[in-house]
């Protein structure tokens, strides 16, 4: 009987590590199928990005306010799959958070103080996903207001690992994972016959495991401060921006999600964030199939209601 072993591929895409791995016999062919799995993130990548004039998030953050942009299906999909999350999630998720001014919020430098509450919601104001308007029958995106920007950072991710998965399960690996900086997807068995084993980063030290899980035919993505953040006055404050606010959350270290889709995984654990402990955890007990597991800023741990640590 032919052995099977797991073969990788690490690379920088969507501006984020991603490793991908599949599970085969030979070894030329697991590479051809993760290959094509990169393509498939490549592909996405041009699609969704905001950092090239070219994608269709570019055209149509450059029309906000002047006319409905046509746009592919897949991309018109996504959009309208985001305005469902941000009305399930009450706006804590939302897409148009590319509206903050980067003068307001910029991780990349050093802040030493924050904006005031009033300057901060002030600039916020153009967050809002109802004022994406979607017409299905042309299939079009406009932005109602001047100023406004979508991005997809927030989903962006976990739908590249859905759709590389995808094309690699189309072109018949049974098992493997694409990672996509933490947001990541599993499906199969390791070769040893056990399911895969998921470490989730310790918020206190992102190169340290807090938690182990064992996982198949499942979706893990968790958001936390311990990337991006800044501290003023001796407080930790995180680079997620509450969008009501548009000031940073605190309370909350990191949020993993566990359920079926990357995608989903990776759009639920930043409103969980911001909704805050209680109300995210009693969101997500409503919902099926999706459990969550926080980390507050005191080291304390909460679940939902279906997990249960030894």
């Amino acid at each position: 009987m032919t052995e099977t072993s797991t073969y990788h591929k690490n690379l920088k895409l969507m501006g984020n590590h991603f490793q991908i791995s599949a599970v085969a016999e030979e070894e030329a062919w697991a590479y051809a199928c993760i290959d094509a799995g990169i393509l498939e993130i490549q592909r996405i990548e041009k699609l969704l990005t905001t950092f090239s004039e070219e994608s269709e998030t570019a055209l149509i953050n450059r029309n906000a306010g002047v006319k409905p942009v046509a746009v592919s299906k897949e991309t018109f999909n996504i959009i309208e799959r985001s305005i469902r999350i941000s009305r399930i999630t009450q706006g804590a998720f939302d897409i148009t958070y590319g509206s903050v001014d980067k003068r307001l919020w910029n991780f990349d430098t050093n802040l030493h103080s924050l904006p005031d509450k009033a300057t901060a919601k002030k600039m916020a104001r153009l967050i809002d996903y109802r004022n994406i308007m979607l017409d299905d029958l042309n299939c079009t995106v406009m932005l109602k207001k001047p100023g406004m920007r979508i991005g997809f950072g927030g989903i962006g991710k976990g739908y590249a690992a859905e759709r590389a998965k995808m094309v690699m399960k189309e072109m018949g690996v049974q098992s493997g994972v694409v990672n996509a900086a933490g947001d990541m997807t599993a499906w199969g068995l390791q070769p040893n016959g056990k399911q895969w084993t998921i470490g989730i980063a310790d918020p206190n030290s992102k190169d340290r495991i807090f938690s182990y899980m064992n996982i198949t035919d499942m979706a893990v993505a968790t958001s936390g401060n311990y990337e991006k953040y800044i501290i003023i006055d001796g407080r930790k404050y995180s680079h997620t921006i509450n969008p009501k606010t548009g000031l940073p959350i605190r309370g909350i270290k990191s949020v993993t999600i566990i359920c079926q889709n990357a995608e989903v995984a990776d759009a639920m654990a930043t409103p969980v964030m911001i909704m805050g402990i209680i109300p995210g955890l009693t969101m997500i007990n409503q919902m099926k199939g999706i459990e969550a597991i926080i980390v507050d800023d005191h080291d304390k741990v909460y679940a939902s209601g279906n997990i249960h640590f030894n």
